[in-house]
């Protein structure tokens, strides 16, 4: 029961999809610590239902799941759904490393890359914060 007077503050909610478990636990525990609720998808397929019956804020996506691209479809899915397509993308990716392919270059053509925003892995925690509360005050 909430004290009289107080009002119930609503924490916004971050649905990451990504299948690293220990990334996963690393990021909720991070975006929990700066009053984030968050929730998680191991999968693409998993993903988007959640997205579709969970009201996200914000979706954290990773690029390579069950393939080494499902997070594009993911993403192009998510911009499809009606109810979901305007909630805001940050794709997490280690594809410069394993591949050498730069997001840098691509990141300003949203037909290509429907996404919001992008972070390299390793994730910094500060950055993560960082571009996750830009992306919510958009």
């Amino acid at each position: 029961m909430q004290p009289k007077g107080e009002s119930k503050i609503t924490k916004p909610k971050i649905l990451i999809i990504d299948d690293d478990d220990d990334l996963v636990a690393a990021m909720k525990m991070v975006l929990e610590h700066n009053s984030y609720q968050v929730v998680s998808a191991s999968s693409g397929t998993e993903g988007l239902i959640k997205a579709k019956n969970g009201n996200p804020d914000l979706v954290i996506l990773d690029v390579m799941m069950e393939t080494s691209d499902s997070g594009f479809e993911v993403a192009r899915k998510i911009r499809g759904e009606a109810g979901i397509a305007k909630v805001p993308i940050l794709m997490v990716t280690a594809i410069k490393e394993k591949t050498g392919f730069d997001f840098s270059k691509e990141a300003g053509d949203k037909a290509w890359l429907p996404v919001d925003n992008y972070l390299e892995k390793p994730i910094r925690p500060d950055e993560l914060v960082s571009k996750v509360a830009k992306l919510l005050n958009k």
